[in-house]
């Protein structure tokens, strides 16, 4: 340890004073007559002895390491003698006791507080003399309060401090640690200690009688201070209170340094610089120790010195100090070397800051460079001008339970390679990111909570990496989780939740794994792929969001695997604008819209999934989309469960699609999709319907146990239809009406209710090899027996059959009258033939004014529908 060499005519005069009394022990025989002795009742101990006691040195240090009964060292006389000798004295001052009760008048007869309050007026000295008087002696001079008054007049700490190891320094709260006497303990520890005390020294020299028998040193200066200890293994120098200012301070021996002053001690305690870093680490200072003090570094900004490299800590290579529970702050300004507060860099610098305060600094907090390690741990890092940590150059220190907030850039900057173990921090409210990586850097981020970001929460770009896992990240301004230009973290086990924007937003060829991640509750989609990025999500919970789920879109890509995506307001995932993502076996359901939608050249992968309960359809593709969807299951939309529309395209194969409010495909408005080998079954509408222009290779599907038409076709569509099995339909298997027309080859159509095949008038199909056996003709078998349509229909479906209307009763192109109702129930009006086509009986349902004959009680119902009812097209705004 030194300290630069100033120009001087002769050494440095250090204010200090050992001041040393070897204690004797009285020798002194009493004599006299008892009226003599009377006149004295306040003797110590001046009894007549027949043999003189053995010499006895006392040692301070002897009875403050010894027992609460007291120790003495014997120095004249060997162990046994000096035993003799005891008990000789003892059998003495017995018979003095009993008759001359005078002589122990101080000894057994003054009350205790009086004994306490003399007590309390000694020196550490005399105090131990004390203990070696006598029993009761003994036991009032351990007293507790005793040693707390020479305690805090000494060390001037309100609470006592333990010395477990060398560097480490423990408050305690005296009720709470199992000691007769943790203030005399205490006092022990600390009595070695050098103190800094300005004007103290001379005090002492001044008044030497006055601390006789104190054996401290005292000293104007730390550097003084630092330069008597030179050489001591693990010195102790303690800082009383004041503000120590302009001193270079070099530590480059393992030594010491300790606050002490009353309350909190850093508020008393300040060590400052203006020129250059408060305190510089050398290689050296081992494990040296600086705690509870202040440290500043106030550079004059008017001045032409440079003071960017300089900061209240620099800590060196091949160092390890620890620095605990300081208050550290840096009015260092400007980027170009930057003085950061606590400046950590090199190989093998492994400093330990603990319970620390580095606020308001003018700079960055806390920089860590260059290889250099350590261990940070319960520090709070507030209101810096730039990041509140760097972590930079491979650097790869170890950060536990540190408070980050309000800093005036990001929290945590790791960059050009930056590492470094972030562990249970609270990290929030700073005006960028929470945590930024950048450039090569590769933290790991574990069990932190990373909030109220006013930028966003976790920032990831320029090839940045990093792990982070099993974080909160909430109620950030933007995106919870920012991943760009070619960066590559693992996103793991977080929940990221209440964005003010979105989740995880990835963008610019960003990549990324997302994995096991609980999103929900955003404003903005979960997650959002953009611009050629292609990340992996993985087994992620994508919930409860405010817009969508899953956003890909602008040439997005990414496979997304496993996750479970439901609950959320808008779609459940879209996929637009060029994108090609891949989606497997994911869970998509209960949405508030669409499941999957696919729009605006969206296209992609969508295989293995389980798509269900969507308030619209499971999956809709529209304007030029061309997906895959693939061995999916589709169920329990309120919409249907494909819809492909304006345009859409695609490829459908192998889906399972079932138990559908609406068709269990919808195709219309020029789409053109394929399907083939897909299980269409137990709709509660139709199988397939195809309308408003509609086509469509519908090849090898097996349509089944549908409420409506296995495959309706209709108003201007012409779709294919190659070798389906289309049956045990609860209405006819094929229909195809309204100047709709198709192409119908090597089709089954069987066990269908109504009818296999139903053409509407004017409807010329090409037909080849189709095979229509077995349906039940239901209609057919109505007609015959004279019953009402509507009595095998009523008004959920459609049966295909001639249509009339009444003149008499003023019915209209929208009502529709079955041929029997017709020859009963308007038997001599007016009527005529409309068309053969879909409709039920509206004289059946009870909705004209004629009551029909054959159907029974009226039933509640509109106008007749021709087709199914549309399906609701999702209009989802684009807000991301």
């Amino acid at each position: 340890m030194s300290s630069p060499s100033r120009n001087s005519s002769g050494p440095t005069l250090r204010r200090s004073r050992r001041l040393t009394q070897q204690p004797t022990t009285s020798r002194t025989k009493t004599s006299g007559s008892p009226q003599d002795r009377s006149s004295r009742p306040y003797s110590l101990r001046r009894k007549a002895s027949p043999i003189p006691p053995p010499c006895e040195t006392i040692s301070v240090h002897g009875i403050l390491a010894g027992s609460s009964s007291g120790t003495t060292s014997i120095t004249a006389s060997t162990a046994s003698k000096a035993k003799r000798a005891r008990l000789t004295h003892h059998q003495a001052a017995q018979s003095v006791n009993l008759s001359n009760p005078e002589d122990n008048f101080l000894q057994y007869h003054v009350p205790s507080e009086i004994l306490l309050k003399i007590f309390s007026y000694l020196l550490e000295k005399d105090l131990c003399n004390v203990l070696c008087v006598c029993k009761r002696f003994n036991t009032l001079a351990g007293d507790p309060t005793v040693w707390k008054k020479m305690y805090q007049s000494v060390y001037e700490m309100s609470l006592p401090v333990l010395r477990p190891s060398p560097t480490r320094f423990k408050f305690v709260q005296p009720d709470k640690v199992d000691s007769p006497n943790i203030w005399k303990e205490s006092f022990k520890t600390l009595y070695n200690a050098v103190h800094v005390k300005p004007g103290h020294a001379r005090r002492v020299y001044d008044n030497m009688e006055m601390y006789k028998g104190r054996e401290i040193q005292y000293y104007d200066t730390i550097e003084e201070a630092l330069s008597s200890v030179e050489g001591n293994d693990y010195p102790l120098i303690l800082l009383h209170a004041g503000v120590y200012s302009g001193e270079w301070l070099y530590i480059d021996t393992p030594v010491c340094i300790l606050g002490a002053a009353p309350g909190h001690i850093p508020d008393s305690v300040i060590v400052e610089n203006f020129k250059e870093s408060t305190f510089v680490f050398f290689e050296g200072c081992e494990d040296a120790y600086l705690g509870h003090i202040s440290i500043r570094f106030n550079p004059d900004h008017q001045s032409n010195t440079p003071h960017h490299k300089h900061s209240c800590v620099e800590v060196g290579s091949c160092c390890s100090p620890i620095i605990d529970s300081c208050n550290i702050r840096s009015r260092s300004q400007g980027r170009a070397r930057v003085g950061a507060a606590v400046s950590v860099s090199g190989k093998n610098a492994a400093p330990t800051v603990k319970n620390c305060v580095i606020s308001d600094c003018e700079n960055v907090g806390l920089f860590i460079n260059d290889h250099a390690q350590g261990h940070f741990m319960d520090c709070e890092i507030s209101g810096n001008a730039l990041a509140g940590i760097w972590v930079k150059n491979h650097a790869n220190p170890l950060i536990r339970r540190c408070h980050i907030h309000h800093g005036r850039d990001v929290g945590v900057f790791t960059f050009d390679n930056g590492m470094g173990h972030f562990d249970r921090c609270d990290i929030h409210h700073n005006r960028i990111a929470g945590f930024e990586v950048k450039a090569g850097a590769n933290p790991t981020v574990v069990h932190c909570e990373i909030h109220h970001g006013q930028t966003g929460g976790i920032y990831v770009h320029e090839n940045g990496r990093g792990e982070f896992l099993e974080n909160k990240i909430h109620s950030n301004t933007f995106a919870g989780v920012w991943v760009t230009s070619n960066s590559d973290p693992t996103i793991r086990g977080n929940e990221i939740f209440n964005g003010h924007q979105g989740g995880v937003y990835i963008f610019g060829e960003g990549r990324g794994l997302i994995e096991n991640n609980d999103i929900h509750s955003n404003a903005l989609a979960g997650i959002q792929i953009r611009t050629n990025s292609n990340p992996i999500i993985r087994g992620n919970r994508i919930h409860d969001g405010q817009h969508g789920g899953i956003y890909v879109h602008e040439k997005g890509k990414g496979l997304i695997i496993e996750n479970e995506v439901y609950s959320n307001t808008l779609a459940g995932v879209w996929v637009t604008t060029g994108s090609c993502p891949e989606l497997r076996r994911n869970r998509i359901h209960s949405g508030k819209q669409v499941g999957v939608y696919f729009y605006d050249n969206g296209h992609g992968t969508l295989e293995d999934n389980d798509i269900f309960n969507h308030m619209y359809s499971g999956v809709q593709i529209r304007t030029g989309s061309d997906p895959i969807i693939r061995r999916n299951k589709i169920w329990g939309g309120q919409n249907g469960g494909i819809l492909v529309y304006n345009g859409g395209l695609g490829v459908l194969e192998y889906n399972e699609i079932f138990d559908n409010a609406m068709a269990g495909v919808w195709i219309k408005t020029d789409s053109n999709p394929h399907l083939r080998y897909n299980k269409i079954h137990d709709g509660r509408d139709g199988g397939i319907c195809i309308f408003n222009g509609g086509r469509g290779l519908l090849e090898e599907n097996e349509i089944f146990r549908n409420t409506q038409a296995g495959v309706l076709i209709s108003s201007q569509s012409h779709p294919k239809l190659k070798r389906n099995k289309i049956y045990d339909g609860l209405a006819a298997g094929i229909e195809i009406t309204n100047n709709a027309t198709a192409y119908l080859e090597g089709n089954h159509v069987f066990n269908n209710k109504f009818a296999g095949i139903c053409l509407a008038t004017g409807v010329n199909p090409e037909m080849k090899d189709n095979k229509v056996h077995g349906n039940k003709n239901a209609i057919e078998k109505a007609v015959k027996c004279g019953r009402c349509l509507y009595k095998i229909s009523s008004y959920t479906s459609y049966p295909m059959h001639d249509f009339y209307r009444c003149k008499t009763c003023n019915t209209t192109d929208r009502n529709a009258i079955c041929v029997n109702c017709i020859r009963r129930c308007h038997s001599g009006h007016d009527v005529e033939f409309v068309t053969h086509d879909r409709f039920f009986c509206d004289c059946g349902a009870g909705t004209l004014s004629l009551q029909c004959q054959l159907a029974g009680e009226p039933t509640k119902d509109t106008d007749t529908l021709y087709d199914s009812a549309a399906p609701i097209e999702s209009h989802t705004l684009m807000v991301n």
